[in-house]
């Protein structure tokens, strides 16, 4: 795949993670793809292909932190914050054990 391509699959990327991530919050959804399109913009004329490799990680970097890490809160009262993750953050509880066994 050229670059022109993984570039234009990550800026799709990007913004496919940040509506399911912000979804329901407008001003999180309008603050992320004001950030998204700007990065993009100052990057535009970058011709090195090291470089363009280099901000390719980053931006890929940054939509696996988005999508694993982020989780929307709901302020329902003056000091209590709802938090709302999503399924795909949901994973299966480890049970805690003091004494771990040692692989082989």
């Amino acid at each position: 795949m050229g670059q022109a391509a993984k570039v234009l699959q990550l800026f799709k990327t990007l913004h496919r993670t940040r509506q399911r991530v912000f979804k329901n919050d407008t001003r999180a959804l309008e603050a992320a793809r004001i950030k998204i399109n700007e990065e993009f913009k100052s990057n535009k004329s970058e011709t090195s292909p090291k470089k363009i490799e280099e901000l390719i990680k980053i931006g890929s970097d940054v939509e696996l932190l988005l999508r694993t890490s982020v989780i929307q809160g709901i302020h329902t009262d003056h000091n209590t914050l709802k938090l709302v993750p999503r399924k795909e953050l949901l994973i299966e509880n480890v049970p805690y054990c003091d004494a771990p066994t040692q692989k082989q």
